[in-house]
């Protein structure tokens, strides 16, 4: 359904924390004209986890109405509380996004049937294409390749967001679901070689400050150029790492500053990147063939 390169926006914020609705609207601008193929509104990497629910439903409704429907958004919904997570796929919904994507109940660490039962449950409340996220490094929770099938055929959960970085877990999925379920990649080093083997894109960090080089990537891959996808993908490598060099999306979020399309706000209890990283930062967007 959803296809490429789908970037993890961040949510731009000024000095004190408060949304830039001004930056927010040039990024979508920024990632129309560098080809991205779907804006991801508030994942993870959008700071969902300190936005309150009014402003995590408004910058979703922003994003969607910026898109103008030039390139399909999928809303960031998950939440640690059902009740909650409902409530947010529904804004998620009558804002008018394309799909809503789901990330795993985090600290609360749920049995498979917990998981089971969590998407069920939106899935049947909210009639919108539901992406599920599974990044059990930020979580503390796994959801296993037997629970995701036991998901697959549910009409409306239409894909699945696996950042483990393990490719043999995706081998796994693709084996269990196969058309049922999309497969995308969360985890940017190993996002060639899971497209190559049959994902259908990713969602990715390191599009937000190299858009037109991963979309590039995603199509090589999903056209089985490997030879080509092997080249872009050794530019971004360092990129790759660098965006990693403290929390996501502290390094992100700096690197979007240092090009000038966003302010330095981001909000507690993240802070700004220290300063002994920003040297490597930006050595390896130059690398990248960033303009700094």
């Amino acid at each position: 359904m959803f296809h490429g390169s789908m970037v993890a926006l961040v949510t731009p914020m000024r000095a004190d924390g408060a949304v830039d609705w001004d930056s927010l609207r040039a990024l979508v601008d920024f990632h129309v004209r560098e080809g991205t193929d779907v804006i991801v509104a508030v994942g993870t990497t959008g700071e969902s986890a300190t936005l309150d629910e009014d402003e995590h439903c408004a910058v979703i409704r922003e994003v969607v109405r910026y898109a103008e429907g030039r390139v399909p958004v999928i809303a960031g919904t998950g939440a640690n509380s059902t009740t909650e997570a409902i409530a947010l796929t529904r804004c998620g919904r009558d804002a008018g996004a394309d799909a809503c994507l789901l990330v795993t109940p985090y600290y609360n660490k749920p049995t498979q049937e917990g998981l089971y039962r969590h998407f069920m449950a939106v899935a049947e409340a909210v009639p919108i294409p539901q992406i599920l996220y599974n990044v059990p490094g930020r979580t503390g929770c796994d959801l296993l390749p037997e629970t995701i099938e036991r998901l697959a055929d549910v009409p409306n959960i239409v894909g699945v967001k696996e950042a483990t970085g393990k490719l043999d877990r995706a081998q796994e999925i693709l084996a269990r679901c196969g058309s049922r379920l999309d497969l995308y990649s969360g985890d940017d080093p190993t996002a060639m070689e899971l497209i190559l083997m049959g994902g259908k894109g990713n969602i990715s960090v390191t599009a937000n400050v190299a858009p037109k080089q991963v979309h590039e990537l995603c199509a090589a891959a999903a056209a089985g150029d490997r030879a080509t996808a092997e080249t872009i993908n050794a530019s971004l490598a360092e990129l790759n790492r660098a965006l990693f060099l403290e929390s996501n999306p502290i390094p992100v979020k700096w690197a979007l500053h240092r090009m000038g399309l966003i302010p330095e706000g981001i909000r507690l209890p993240l802070t700004p990147l220290s300063e002994g990283y920003h040297a490597p930062l930006e050595s390896a967007m130059r690398a990248a063939g960033i303009s700094l």
